[in-house]
């Protein structure tokens, strides 16, 4: 009887034990002998120079051991910065403690070293900066006059520019029998995830560095550390386990990490530096985005114009895009299309990609848009989908890898009971509450980008599967192992698959929904080689039954290799490490997708989301009293990992719905609302019934694995599934997000 794949199976998270009981250690949490204390001072000023910084009388203070600011850091390699981040935009990164310009209020102007965390905090609040401000502006409402195109970055081919228009889209607008249209906002948005940003430098001697990052990018970090400080990339060793949370933050270097290895080069220790809450907003979010949209279709309810517009905001110093716009005829097929996207630079910090980025933010506009053509065509919304559905994606003029879609719609309709919705907008009532019943759809890209992987059997005949890759707390160190163990017909207790360190082999940044993707074919790759290997040695020992046998005429099963036809000839791995003198058998591979095979494709990850909600008539207040997800996204690995990626991307959904805003002060430049009192978003009692569905779909081009991401498509329908559910009950369409009680008094 044949062993049963791993993959596919619902195995619980490996280190789950290890989180819940305190025992895995986070970036924040190696202590080391001497290990001293940084805490950062920021800038209370948007815009002008810094006149002086007073450190005299602070240096005196027993325990602090130094102060940086501009003025006494040391020299840096600054190396091309553009090039010393996989995830930097067009432009040029900000340079901490670079000079005494002030860009942005809360930019990182003072680090101050002490022996304790206590004392550096103290000793910080006693610092005394001079300023001379300038005018600023960081309201994109007001400043829509200097929206531009964007400056193309490295970025670019993973953010395309907007397709360029087709057909005649005003006169095919003009001549619909329906007409649809709205202008959207959606305010800032910060990350926030539990584990604060740290880094803990370990100062080895010789300018050596072992560093403890919070990150989604070890080899990212080292990266940077080396061309920032000039140093050998070999002699810098990133490390970062256990993240606990990220979701895009920790995409980018952040400040804290300078600050850290400046610190430890220069003082020769170790150095630890965390930034607090207040400071998790001092650095990149999700942009405020302004959205116009104008769709058309006939009587019939086929989709026959798209126009879709989009402003963003980003720094004066580096130019953040995000795909907003390009998605609308990804799902709907019009032959007559305009689409447009612009930002505007403000005295504010880059944004950052925050799960689904753009997605969430321009789907939100299309799927609250068709919403509306169907209200206007007196078409169901479900319906209207159906009806526009196509398995082409007519943005690119190429067929879906795969596309089950129409299976999302319909199964997730059944189990919501979509059947069961009166159409009339304040017809559904419960006691006092308002009912309402709303769908939207949902896409994300399904992407492959190279990797590498070491696959090792050990001297006790076991494999160690090595990789630089993060887990951000989405299970990949679970769903490798599930991944390797397959490969090599191994159970999950004879694999260990080690990670999150800069000195394995090469992983890219974790995010874009492309983790598994892109690792587990690297560890694919990396087992099949190692299998040829095992062979091969098996091959040459003293009467095999395996020389010149071909690997197609073997199986690997239980730590064994089986000869097919005659299952009682087999050898064991420890078998072939004994003849091998002990010794382990390793070998190291790289994962490149076949870009011409891919580039004939459009490859992407789908959904739809059914919400009811309930809305309290005399105090205008929504809850989201259940809600369904179907997703299509290729081969799921483990369900178990993925479903809670699925939950945790709606329970996010409602968040952006009707909870999460950073609110600023224009008149004073700043975020007025930074800390998880203030910063709403969902407890416990806000979430009621929600559930997931995962559709069956096939996908033999997208990778080896069959795979697609689920990060971010468990968020991307909704968003706009809770607003269109909003004007269900209501009859009110409310386009701003988050959706707040008092829109509907």
């Amino acid at each position: 009887m044949s062993k049963i794949p791993l993959i596919g199976q619902p195995v619980s998270r490996l280190e789950g034990q290890m989180k819940v009981t305190g025992s895995a250690k986070y970036s924040g949490e190696y202590n080391m002998p001497g290990l001293l204390y940084g805490y950062v001072v920021n800038s209370t000023i948007v815009r002008g120079e810094i006149i002086s910084i007073n450190t005299a009388d602070v240096k005196k203070i027993s325990g602090v051991v130094e102060i940086f600011t501009h003025e006494n850091r040391p020299s840096l390699a600054w190396f091309n910065m553009q090039y010393a981040d996989m995830d930097a935009p067009a432009g040029s990164p900000f340079r901490p403690l670079h000079d005494n310009e002030i860009k942005y209020y809360g930019q990182p102007i003072v680090l101050v070293v002490a022996e304790t965390f206590e004392l550096a905090r103290y000793a910080a609040s006693l610092i005394e900066v001079r300023y001379k401000e300038e005018k600023f502006s960081t309201d994109i409402q007001a400043s829509l006059a200097k929206a531009r195109a964007p400056k193309v970055g490295m970025a670019a081919a993973l953010k395309p520019l907007p397709p360029k228009p087709k057909g005649d889209f005003e006169k095919a607008y003009a001549s619909s029998a329906a007409q649809a249209s709205g202008e959207f906002f959606h305010g800032t948005e910060h990350h926030n995830p539990l584990e604060l940003f740290t880094t803990t430098t370990i100062y080895e001697g010789e300018g050596k560095l072992t560093i403890y990052d919070k990150t989604q990018g070890t080899v990212n970090c080292q990266l940077y550390v080396g061309n920032v400080f000039g140093l050998h990339f070999k002699d810098i060793r990133v490390i970062s386990p256990y993240v606990g949370g990220a979701f895009g933050a920790g995409l980018r270097p952040q400040y804290q990490l300078f600050m850290s290895v400046m610190a430890s080069l220069e003082l020769k220790k170790n150095v630890r530096v965390t930034l607090d809450r207040d400071q998790m907003f001092t650095f990149g979010y999700r942009p405020p985005t302004i959205q116009t949209t104008r769709f058309g279709a006939n009587a019939d309810g086929t989709v026959t114009a798209l126009n879709h517009e989009a402003i963003g905001q980003t720094s004066q110093f580096e130019d953040y895009t995000e795909v907003v716009v390009n998605w609308a005829n990804m799902l709907y097929p019009a032959q007559n299309t305009l689409f447009k996207y612009k930002m505007v630079p403000l005295d504010v910090f880059s944004p950052l990609d925050m799960r689904a980025p753009g997605g969430s933010t321009g789907i939100h506009a299309i799927e609250s848009t068709m919403d509306e053509l169907a209200y206007k065509l007196n078409i169901d919304p479900l319906e209207l989908r159906l009806i526009n559905y196509t398995l082409h994606d007519e943005s690119t003029d190429r067929p879906f890898s795969s596309k089950e879609l129409r299976e999302c719609y319909l199964q997730g309709a059944e189990k919501f009971g979509w059947k069961n919705r009166n159409p009339e907008p304040r017809s559904m009532r419960h006691g006092n509450k308002l009912v309402g019943y709303g769908m939207a759809t949902g896409i994300w890209e399904a992407m492959t980008v190279p990797a590498r992987a070491e696959a090792i059997i050990t001297e006790d005949g076991k494999l160690l599967v090595n990789s630089a890759v993060t887990d951000i707390g989405t299970g990949t160190l679970t769903v490798m192992t599930q991944i390797a163990a397959d490969e090599l017909g191994l159970p999950m207790e004879d694999v260990t698959f080690s990670y999150g360190d800069s000195k394995m082999p090469f992983a890219p940044i974790q995010g874009g929904s492309f983790t598994v993707s892109t690792v587990g074919s690297a560890i694919k790759a990396a087992g099949k080689a190692l299998k040829k290997k095992l062979l091969k040695k098996a091959a040459g020992i003293d009467k095999s039954p395996f020389k010149n046998v071909p690997i197609e005429e073997v199986i690997f099963e239980n730590g064994k290799i089986v000869l097919t036809e005659n299952p009682t000839l087999f050898m064991s791995f420890q078998d072939i490490i004994t003849a091998n003198k002990g010794k382990e058998i390793r070998t190291i591979n790289f994962s490149v997708p076949n870009v011409l095979k891919l580039k004939k494709y459009s490859r992407a990850a789908h959904s739809a989301a059914f919400v009811e909600v309930e809305v309290d008539e005399e105090l205008g207040i929504i809850n989201v009293t259940r809600a369904i997800t179907a997703v299509a996204a290729g081969n799921i690995i483990n369900p178990k990992t993925a479903r809670s990626q699925i939950l945790g991307g709606m329970v996010w959904g409602i968040s952006k719905a009707l909870r999460e805003e950073t609110i600023s002060d224009h008149h004073l430049g700043k975020y007025m609302n930074t800390n998880l009192g203030e910063y709403h978003i969902p407890v416990h009692a806000d979430i009621h019934e929600l559930d997931v569905i995962f559709v069956a779909e096939k996908d033999e081009i997208v990778n080896e694995l069959g795979s697609k991401g689920i990060g971010e498509i468990g968020l991307a329908a909704m968003p706009p599934a809770i607003a269109n559910a909003v004007f269900h009950a209501t009859g009110k369409r409310i386009n701003r997000f988050p959706i707040h009680f008092d829109s509907l008094l």
